[in-house]
């Protein structure tokens, strides 16, 4: 029920397997003025892996260096390094399920060494160099919950980001609890990152963290976890001296999910911060029918009535009017747009 399309694809694919090649069979760098290295899993590009590629790459790249990703499955950790940045990974293929980017371990699965990964630690992709880009390819946790009833701790993570101006386009995030984790380097330290016409699909917080991460015409699927609740949309747990959170516009959040039992989210306070004082807006967005009269949930002992949380023209059978669901104002509003979230001092303009 919670396994989707992406196992079966992982499973017909197997690790290190490719699927047919569409584009000429002389595609290499030197054949196209786009792409600087070509990532192949059956040989026929200069990597088999994409970590291979990253390693490849020239550290503290002042313009792009881009990797193109042929259609295939590649299975493992990826982590690109602080000092590895303008990165670019393209998918090759058609369409972003062509391309699959993933691995399976959760928090609790243990490491050689006996100790837990830990949530962080449990990330397929981990992003740490800033103007990191992707475009049209997957990124997964294929952790399997039900074969692995002896892990509690699952949340899963299928991208972290750490890095600053950050752009995804045309890009799935696939996993069950804590899928996305948008973060920075330290608290008070703000992170920008840009996810356009993207997919994100989870159950659990799966939309999370303390950056500043704006979520422009994407879709947000809450899988059905046959519970009440059934899960969580995000976990915000911005700093209170960032003024810039969640953001979500024109936007569609759908689910398979009985009505009324998904939250849009809860505060998350790391460690009890009690400076995260988590935000997330949601704006002019479609909003299905899981979403019930109260949106926002508490987390613990943190009352989601004291974080940063709300909506504005939201539309949709789960857009509904209640004092549990906060709306800004035509003037709140205007201060919290995509500009207002990205520009920043340095005057970023990601689809520029």
């Amino acid at each position: 029920m919670r396994r989707r399309h992406f196992l079966e694809l992982s499973a017909t694919l197997g690790a290190g397997a490719a699927v047919a090649w569409s584009g000429p069979a002389n595609a290499r760098p030197g054949h196209d003025p786009g792409l600087d290295l070509i990532v192949a899993a059956d040989g026929g590009g200069d990597v088999t892996t994409v970590q291979a590629a990253i390693d490849a790459a020239p550290a503290g790249a002042l313009t792009p260096y881009r990797i193109g990703v042929r259609p295939g499955s590649y299975l493992g950790q990826v982590i690109v390094p602080a000092d590895k940045t303008n990165l670019e990974l393209r998918g090759l293929g058609r369409a972003p399920a062509e391309v699959l980017i993933a691995d399976d371990r959760a928090n609790g699965t243990l490491k050689p060494d006996g100790t837990p990964w830990g949530t962080s630690g449990s990330a397929s992709v981990t992003v740490n160099g800033a103007g990191f880009r992707a475009r049209n390819l997957t990124f997964a946790n294929l952790f399997d919950e039900a074969a692995h009833p002896e892990i509690t701790n699952r949340q899963a993570v299928a991208v972290l980001t750490r890095a600053d101006k950050l752009i995804f386009e045309r890009v799935r995030f696939l996993a069950n609890q804590d899928t996305l984790y948008v973060n920075s380097t330290a608290a008070g330290v703000v992170a920008r990152a840009s996810f356009r016409d993207c997919y994100v699909e989870g159950d659990v917080d799966f939309i999370f963290g303390r950056a500043t991460a704006v979520f422009d015409r994407c879709r947000v699927h809450s899988l059905n976890r046959g519970s009440t609740p059934n899960g969580y949309v995000t976990a915000p747990s911005t700093d209170i001296t960032n003024p810039h959170g969640l953001l979500f516009t024109h936007c569609r959040l759908t689910s398979d999910a009985p009505a009324g039992t998904v939250y849009l989210g809860r505060p998350w306070h790391p460690s009890n911060d009690p400076n995260a004082i988590g935000q997330t807006i949601i704006r002019n967005s479609w909003i299905g029918a899981h979403i019930g009269a109260t949106a926002w949930s508490d987390f613990g002992t943190w009352p989601w009535s004291e974080a940063r949380l709300a909506e504005y023209r939201n539309t949709g059978p789960g857009a509904l009017t209640s004092p549990d669901r906060p709306q800004l104002t035509p003037a709140e509003a205007a201060g919290n747009d995509v500009a207002d979230f990205l520009t920043g001092s340095d005057d970023w303009h990601p689809y520029c």
